[in-house]
């Protein structure tokens, strides 16, 4: 059932990208507290095994296996996130973007078993421009598209192919608890939206940053007031 449809006020959903391994723990803490979650794949590097090396450490940053796609994220949103993460404000060529988005999608709908809707922008900073956006949403058959661009506000966004989150999970740990609480204790007139995202792998930068997660997630689940829905079910 989608937010929309519901008699609550407040909906609160979350968005993570690249299709990771450390997707499966993070998928188990939120079924752990019957919450949902939109995962952005990019369905030409699944399966593929990685390694980054941030703040001075080796994080794992293998691809889930494209066989197991279905299986991991059930009872979640698989969503788009371009063939091959390339930044797409860069790309002049409007025929590249439409088939590195579209593609993946059809791509990811095949892998799902059900028809992928969603996507987020691949790439950090101003990933995303209102020329890609209108690409995006002449072109192809999605239907919303995530930045990266914080806002402060909840309120519904006209602009679904240019949606901004409210917050970068545990990269802003304080941020997020501040408006975890804040959204647990609002009780508005209208429609409001707390929309998390980010990427599974970052925890593993700091050993307490899925304690950290799991104390955000014990804040916000349970609440009778609250639609905890994917992305689709609570944009669309």
């Amino acid at each position: 059932m989608k937010f929309r449809e519901q008699s609550k006020l407040k909906a609160v959903t979350f968005s993570y990208d690249d299709g990771v391994t450390q997707d499966i723990r993070l998928i188990e803490l939120l079924n752990k507290y019957s919450l949902k979650c939109t995962f952005n794949l990019n369905s030409q590097l699944l399966g593929k095994p990685g390694i980054l090396i941030r703040e001075n450490q080796r994080i794992a940053h293998y691809k889930v296996a494209p066989q197991d796609v279905k299986y991991v994220y059930a009872g979640h949103e698989v969503a788009a996130h371009t063939l091959t993460h390339p930044f797409l404000p860069s790309i002049t060529d409007e025929d590249e973007i439409i088939r590195q988005v579209e593609q993946d999608r059809l791509n990811l709908s095949e892998l799902a078993g059900y028809e992928v809707v969603g996507m987020a922008y691949p790439g950090g900073g101003i990933n995303n421009d209102d020329r890609v956006a209108d690409i995006i949403r002449r072109g192809t058959n999605i239907k919303y598209a995530r930045t990266t661009d914080i806002t402060d506000s909840y309120d519904l966004q006209s602009n679904l192919y240019r949606f901004n989150p409210n917050v970068y999970h545990v990269m802003e740990f304080d941020r997020l608890m501040q408006m975890g609480r804040e959204f647990v204790e609002l009780q508005p007139e209208k429609p409001q939206i707390f929309y998390i995202w980010g990427h599974s792998y970052e925890m593993d930068y700091h050993p307490d940053s899925w304690i950290k997660l799991e104390e955000f997630f014990k804040l916000i689940s349970g609440r009778e007031d609250i639609f905890y829905g994917t992305n689709a079910e609570v944009l669309l």
